[in-house]
């Protein structure tokens, strides 16, 4: 009967120690607190090397903006865009961080993207 106890209790102690390296908790923790030390201009290099690596294979990841973890919304396993907080570069280099600026320096540019040409066979809203 001993041995059942200790093989349970080793069994859970196991389990809660390899949750830490998974806790979305103290992953968005690391995140906001290595997030105090970038700066405007630094390099991707130096960004990287303070950050860690972006989240990868997310729909919404792009060349020149990393995403990283910072808020749990939903615990289904699933990483939203909302969940996460932007780095932005321009020629190599930070120009800001946070959903805030990302979404100013989209509003700032957005008469500088070309609209989009629809072929004539598109005919949207034309039914």
């Amino acid at each position: 009967m001993k041995f059942f106890v200790f093989a349970g209790l080793l069994t859970i102690s196991l389990l809660f120690a390899g949750c830490d390296s998974v806790n979305p908790y103290k992953i968005a923790e690391k995140n906001v607190n290595n997030a105090k030390l970038l700066r405007v201009g630094m390099t991707k290099a130096e960004a990287l090397s303070i950050m860690g690596e972006p989240l990868k294979d997310e729909a919404f990841n792009r060349p020149d903006i990393w995403y990283y973890y910072y808020d749990c919304n939903w615990l289904d396993g699933l990483i939203t865009e909302e969940e996460c907080f932007p780095l932005v570069f321009s020629d190599g280099k930070l120009i800001g961080w946070g959903n805030r600026f990302l979404v100013n320096w989209r509003l700032e540019r957005k008469d500088q993207i070309p609209d989009v040409e629809l072929p004539p066979e598109a005919n949207i809203g034309d039914k």
